[in-house]
């Protein structure tokens, strides 16, 4: 008990000490080349050019032929989604991709929107662009980025991009209404993957920023969960003149002391800042925290390591890429739905919206591309990065979503982001957040917005 209370009182003093050494740090904004072969002499090409998604007769009937061939191992009785996607219900999502889902309806969906790509550092870079239909009388919008992660891509946004461009008719506030951009992560769907090692989070965000500029954006918002989180972090910490406002529903919070109060917690929460709510969602730390990450990230270290390895499958079979993603869509969603038969895939999603964002990474061919990523931000010595010792000087806002993988308490943001000004314990919601619960999170961009605006 006693050892307890001092260890409880060291760290602290420990926490105190550093959360009272807030520098205000930028990253520098460096240049890069990655494209193949060596940068050519002369000016990058800044245009920037319409595109649209479209398909063939040659590509669908590819499709159904490996879907037709497949070989399924049968899953072991009453083990559910335990061992991974239950093999006997993706019998009944493959008969429904094979003979019900229509491909060409839905990269018309994907063209509802305007596409556009341009090269920036020797990519083309894909972006999603949409402006409001209509604007109040006297008031301009605001640009918002939304960047995406693995294994999403810009379609999750889909849902959420009418309620922030056309609020009013959406049945919510018109108070800010906003212009929002959401490119393709380099190496993910339409955006070209680099050629050369190293791309990483401040890469993507440099890459975003001169974006932004681009289009003419002096000053933006910038919004995402999962890589989205840490691209949107860098982009305040390479940019904070240019970066109004930050708002995640991820956090990535790794030198961080508050963490090291987490065995010690469940006793001393209060002492430590942690409100009642935050002590739902992480205790029991054994069930929430160690298994919960155990069971959840095997495939982040095959990732982070050998990536194209299991590429090499998963860019052959399309029913092996729906089984390695969907499986993601159910546990991330709720850890509660390996229980059931069907994983719970459809209590949130529709087969359409999924099988979309599948059909995205089968025929753009990036599953390998995307899951190098890993391999370049987390095959390495993450601590000793600057990014992740620097705190972000921009003004934050925050999503806590009770179902993500891991709960990151106000405390701990506050370390990071000095100027959190917005932290919300959202009702309900996985790590899916803009395509699960689109309108709960605009609700929580509007309301951020609106504090940043009014101070």
């Amino acid at each position: 008990m006693w050892l307890e209370i001092v260890l409880a009182s060291v760290l602290g003093f420990v926490i105190y000490w550093f959360v009272s050494r807030d520098k205000a740090e930028t990253l520098p904004l460096e240049d890069g080349w990655w494209g193949p072969g060596a940068r050519p002499p002369g000016r990058e090409d800044e245009s920037i050019r319409p595109f649209k998604v479209e398909t063939s007769d040659q590509e669908i009937d590819d499709l159904h032929r490996r879907i037709e061939k497949v070989r399924l191992t049968p899953p072991l009785e009453d083990s559910r989604f335990h061992y991974g996607f239950n093999t006997s219900y993706l019998k009944k999502i493959l008969s429904y991709w094979r003979n019900e889902f229509d491909w060409r309806k839905q990269v018309e969906v994907l063209n509802r929107y305007p596409h556009f790509k341009t090269k920036i550092e020797g990519l083309d870079i894909h972006f999603v662009h949409v402006k409001p239909p209509e604007l109040p009388s006297g008031r301009a919008a605001k640009p918002l980025l939304m960047a995406h992660g693995w294994p999403g891509s810009f379609y999750e946004f889909y849902g959420i991009i009418p309620l922030l461009t056309d609020p009013k008719n959406h049945g919510l506030s018109d108070e800010h209404v906003f212009e929002v951009i959401c490119p393709s992560i380099p190496g993910y769907g339409f955006s070209e993957a680099s050629s050369k090692k190293g791309l990483d989070t401040v890469a993507t965000a440099r890459i975003f920023y001169k974006l932004m500029l681009r289009l003419g954006f002096q000053e933006f918002y910038v919004q995402g969960g999962d890589w989205g989180s840490a691209i949107c972090t860098n982009m305040g910490q390479l940019a904070p003149s240019h970066v109004k406002g930050i708002h995640l529903n991820m956090g990535f919070i790794l030198r961080n002391f508050y963490t090291l109060t987490l065995i010690l917690g469940r006793r001393f929460g209060r002492l430590f800042g942690y409100t009642e709510r935050d002590m739902e969602l992480m205790y029991p730390f054994k069930e929430k925290f160690f298994y919960k990450m155990m069971r959840e990230s095997g495939y982040l270290h095959i990732q982070a390591t050998k990536p194209d390895t299991v590429g090499c499958a998963l860019n052959d079979s399309p029913v092996g890429l729906a089984a390695y993603i969907l499986e993601k869509f159910t546990t991330w969603t709720n850890s509660e739905f390996r229980d059931l038969e069907d994983g719970g895939l459809e209590r949130k999603f529709s087969l359409d919206d999924l099988l979309t964002n599948i059909m995205i990474y089968w025929t753009t061919g990036t599953i390998t591309s995307s899951q190098r990523y890993y391999k370049e931000n987390l095959g390495k010595n993450i601590m000793a990065e600057k990014h992740q010792r620097m705190k972000v000087q921009v003004p934050t806002g925050f999503a806590a979503f009770p179902d993500e993988l891991l709960h990151v308490p106000e405390k701990w943001m506050k370390f990071k982001y000095p100027k959190l000004i917005s932290y919300s314990y959202m009702p309900r919601g996985g790590h899916f957040a803009a395509f699960e619960e689109p309108e709960l999170l605009a609700r929580d961009i509007i309301k951020f917005v609106g504090l940043v605006e009014r101070q």
